[in-house]
């Protein structure tokens, strides 16, 4: 296979003559350009056990087959899976392309601290019929950490001392949520290989429990990723991975780092795993690929020369052939993928794959995460302050109305409109526009983001992306503030309706997500992001956003 893109082809041969494949697999850290005896060597040297995912997980099977005959035996017909980022994405992928089998329970994602959707799900479980996830690499992420606790103090009012067999742990060794698990009385236990970062664990036990819930064929999935691994161990073009790899890193290379991911409708939350992979692992120290996944496919007008596009078909669909056409035609940079949807876990492993050669190429470390922490820290300081003053320390508005009211440091105006209006002005060539939202998840809002971002991008031909908070936190956050400062953030909130207490914390849900959007704003403002914090003071939150972006791009 020849990369059609000249840049791609060029840079491929180049490592090829590196002997970059055989360096990978036999964890040669220099690839990453780490120096021996650093931190960096450390973090890498611990985080390379996706490579051998097939091989280690065979002695895991037997009990993960059981798990999944154990629900069907006792009737179980929902499983929640608490978990974040790598730990909870994977799943929702799986989830989609497989669906729940006759007899098998679903699997829900929850991977929020908005309290309306975790009381909603507490609201519709039958506890008799309800298992969950608990899904933590670290064992002690907070979002997880207070959902376990929620659910744990609903199921124990209801059954008693029969609680502890409705909860399952998905965890690295020796960590506090497998202590938890022995204290309580878990069901299950599955201790996943330290060696594996929670963004590469699509293929280990954290894909793998919640495929065999679903009664679908994890043993399949697994041989995927392993044929799929055992093609990228080629020194040549033929290799699926490092030629998707190569392709990355050249288009970033050449400015062309809004890397536009289009996918087909059967694979659609595919792109949700890939952002997070791919934005996480690259988008540091100044430098990476930023995923656009979840856009419409526009003509090749409405798109900048930062763009480079990666489309995936399928047996069963694909892509727009003609705009894709129109978009190679006008000389962007453009790579065609092909996979079956019975054959998911070779994606998964090809784009692991992928993203450990785009590091090496870009010189980064794709495996550790340098800017989360900093987000989690101002969170945990904010809570802090509220545990001493029962209150969260807030920012008086530069400029409000009836509706909205906007805080910022970047930018001046009189009123809210004249704000956004101005930030939208500073968008230049390159630049992207990032709407971080904490609102209840709800159709009607991602309706009119997505209505924004098509209006954006038809007037600047900027990219543009949405987060969910605190979801994207663990994927795209640590781009917005490692990546290069091209980011111009829009953070909305709202206040929530109720406020329901996580037991044992000392704060509610509602207190823990605005802490959350808080720690986040004023970490983007630390690293000199162009940010705007939107308050939403009313609850018609996708009218509000509509007519206030609408005003400022009149």
């Amino acid at each position: 296979m020849t990369l059609p893109y000249a840049p791609a082809a060029t840079l491929a041969t180049q490592l090829l003559d590196g002997h970059i494949v055989q360096r990978i697999w036999k964890r040669d850290i220099s690839v990453w350009h780490a120096q021996p005896g650093s931190d960096a060597a450390r973090s890498i040297a611990t985080r390379l056990g996706w490579l051998d995912v097939g091989t280690t997980m065979a002695p895991h099977l037997a009990q993960v087959a059981r798990i999944g005959r154990a629900a069907r035996d006792e009737g179980i017909r929902a499983v929640y899976l608490l978990g974040m980022g790598g730990s909870s994405l994977c799943a929702e992928v799986l989830r989609s392309v497989y669906g729940a089998a006759s007899g098998s329970p679903d699997v829900h994602v929850l991977d929020t601290t908005d309290e309306r959707t975790i009381t909603d799900a507490a609201g519709r479980m039958a506890p008799d019929r309800t298992w969950f996830i608990v899904a933590s690499k670290s064992g002690g992420t907070v979002e997880v950490a207070s959902m376990e606790r929620f659910f744990w103090a609903r199921l124990s009012a209801s059954l008693g001392d029969r609680a502890g067999k409705h909860f399952i742990a998905i965890t690295d060794p020796d960590t506090e949520l497998q202590k938890l698990a022995a204290t309580r009385g878990y069901r299950d236990v599955f201790v996943n290989p330290p060696d594996i970062g929670g963004r590469f664990s699509a293929l280990s036990l954290f894909g793998l429990v919640p495929t065999s819930l679903l009664g679908a064929p994890f043993k399949d999935l697994l041989s995927a990723g392993a044929a799929m691994a055992e093609g990228c161990r080629q020194e040549s073009h033929a290799n699926a991975g490092f030629e998707l790899g190569a392709f990355i890193a050249a288009a970033t290379l050449a400015g062309r780092d809004k890397l536009t991911v289009v996918l087909p409708p059967s694979l659609e939350t595919l792109g949700l795993w890939i952002e997070q992979l791919v934005a996480e692992s690259t988008g540091k120290h100044g430098k990476g690929a930023l995923p656009v996944v979840d856009e419409p496919l526009g003509g090749p007008d409405e798109y900048g020369q930062d763009r480079a596009f990666v489309a995936l078909a399928t047996e069963r669909d694909a892509p727009e052939k003609e705009k894709l056409a129109a978009l190679e035609a006008a000389g962007h940079p453009l790579l065609r993928l092909t996979t079956r949807i019975d054959g998911i876990g070779a994606e998964f492993f090809r784009w692991e794959f992928a993203t450990a050669v785009a590091g090496a190429a870009l010189g980064i470390n794709p495996f550790d995460e340098p800017n989360v922490a900093e987000a989690k820290e101002k969170t945990k300081a904010l809570l802090g302050a509220y545990q001493a003053d029962h209150r969260l320390p807030e920012t008086n508005p530069l400029a409000e109305d009836e509706h909205v009211s906007a805080h910022t440091r970047a930018f001046a105006g009189a009123t809210p409109t004249d704000i956004v209006r101005t930030a939208l002005g500073s968008v230049k060539p390159g630049d992207y526009v990032a709407f971080l939202s904490y609102l209840p998840p709800a159709l009607s809002i991602e309706h009119a983001i997505a209505d924004v971002r098509r209006a954006i991008r038809g007037r600047t031909r900027t990219a543009t992306t949405f987060g969910v908070g605190p979801r994207y936190l663990h994927s795209t956050g640590q781009y917005h503030k490692g990546g290069p400062n091209t980011a111009l953030a829009f953070v909305i909130t709202a206040d929530d309706e109720t406020q329901t207490e996580i037991p044992e914390a000392g704060y509610s849900f509602s207190v823990l997500k605005r802490a959350q959007a808080l720690g986040d704003y004023e970490t983007l403002q630390a690293h000199g992001r162009r940010v705007v914090r939107l308050h939403i003071k009313n609850r018609d939150f996708a009218g509000t956003i509509e007519r206030l972006f609408a005003a400022a791009l009149a």
